[in-house]
């Protein structure tokens, strides 16, 4: 979708400075007069940590104890959760796996249509992957089903990954215990990674691992004798992929380089995103546990924030400078009060701070809502300056990727 065409805009002129506004953080100095590259100083001592983040299939918060969930469905992520640090206000970019990928990625608000994951045009993008190989990390794209679907091994290979998928898994040697047309199970995912990560560890490599989960999936099948519960519903599928990773976790507890890794699981996005609002916040709520027990104290991060952060964070955290295209923010130094979280369908879009949402919808005029409202027909609240910071960050993000 066209967003100059069918979403309201600022001037071009007055979006320049509105933009910069909203991206700049403490250490960030702009690198020209227009746009949103800036130099990010490096802060602290830089930490040499190989990273794998997890991104897992329809993983809403609600499936955590923490977050209220009394059938015990994910006792690894609990224990991981008390070990490591929890972030417990983070909230997805979208509704499908594609959204999530290019939030984590390349950080960008989701612009109306299709995913940048699956657009022409999306090839030597600024991305999570490339600043970490500039800074002597290998980056790794590791996939459970055919990396064909939804563009996934395309668009990570032409942006600096080495991709890696099922077709791997026999050159591997790796054992199949379960499959089907998703993926393969996600502990023999796992064993595919973990090959990767010993690979680059012989050869005394940082790695960077993007790792992509399925078994959460319709049709919720996975391997017997793992849990308590049965196949073919979600409850299951939950339990088993909490199974796998706390499995992936122990096993990886036992390789030489894991004192000297971070763990950051998150979902994808949610396992249902209706509701009675056009943007339900509440099914936008996903959980993120930062695993490191000798890098990291346990603990939580209260602070709202959006998949499109996670990337700063993690480049804030191991302490690198870099020139940044990302509009995310770097949580562990972003100056109190300017938190803000992003949602989307194909078609709406919306911006959570401050307890108000704005929904800004094709051909329709903006409006702004008390965040968590309940129904449809909720009052909408005067707040002309929420609409221009919603439509800032929309409107460059599409016209920054149109503009290459």
């Amino acid at each position: 979708l066209d967003y100059e065409k069918y979403y309201p805009a600022l001037a071009e002129n007055v979006l320049n400075g509105e933009i910069r506004k909203l991206v700049a953080q403490p250490g960030a100095a702009f690198t020209g007069a227009e746009g949103i590259e800036r130099r990010i100083a490096a802060s602290g001592q830089p930490r040499a940590a190989n990273v794998v983040l997890i991104s897992v299939e329809s993983l809403s918060a609600e499936f955590m104890s923490r977050f209220g969930e009394r059938n015990g469905l994910t006792p690894s992520l609990d224990r991981l959760a008390d070990d490591g640090l929890l972030f417990t206000r983070l909230y997805a970019t979208g509704t499908r796996t594609v959204r999530g990928l290019e939030a984590l990625s390349i950080g960008t608000p989701p612009t109306p249509g299709q995913s940048i994951v699956r657009r022409p045009d999306n090839t030597g993008l600024e991305n999570l992957g490339e600043e970490l190989a500039e800074n002597g990390w290998k980056a790794h794209w590791i996939y459970g089903g055919y990396g064909f679907f939804d563009n996934m091994n395309a668009y990570f290979g032409a942006n600096g990954y080495d991709v890696v998928d099922r077709t791997d898994a026999a050159a591997d040697g790796i054992t199949i215990h379960g499959e089907n047309i998703w993926g393969i199970a996600d502990e023999d995912l796992f064993s595919l990674a973990l090959k990767r990560f010993e690979r680059e560890h012989a050869a005394g490599r940082r790695f960077f691992a993007h790792v992509m989960t399925t078994s959460n999936h319709r049709p919720y099948s996975f391997p017997a004798g793992r849990i308590d519960l049965p196949a073919g519903h979600r409850e299951g599928a939950v339990k088993y992929t909490d199974w796998a990773i706390g499995d992936f976790i122990r096993r990886a507890a036992e390789r030489p380089w894991f004192a000297d890794s971070l763990f950051i699981i998150v979902a994808d996005h949610t396992a249902k995103a209706a509701g009675k609002t056009d943007l339900p916040p509440a099914r936008y709520h996903i959980p993120m546990i930062w695993y490191a027990p000798k890098l990291i104290a346990p603990g939580t991060m209260d602070r709202l924030m959006s998949q499109m952060d996670i990337g700063p964070t993690l480049l804030g955290w191991l302490g690198l400078g870099y020139s940044s295209r990302f509009f995310g923010y770097d949580m562990f130094a972003l100056e109190p009060g300017r938190e803000r979280a992003f949602i989307s369908t194909y078609q709406k879009l919306g911006y959570l701070k401050a307890g108000r949402l704005v929904v800004l919808d094709v051909k329709h005029p903006p409006k702004v809502v008390a965040g968590l409202a309940a129904e449809k027909d909720a009052a909408t609240i005067p707040d002309s300056r929420l609409i221009d910071e919603a439509i800032a960050w929309y409107q460059s993000a599409s016209l920054y990727f149109h503009q290459g």
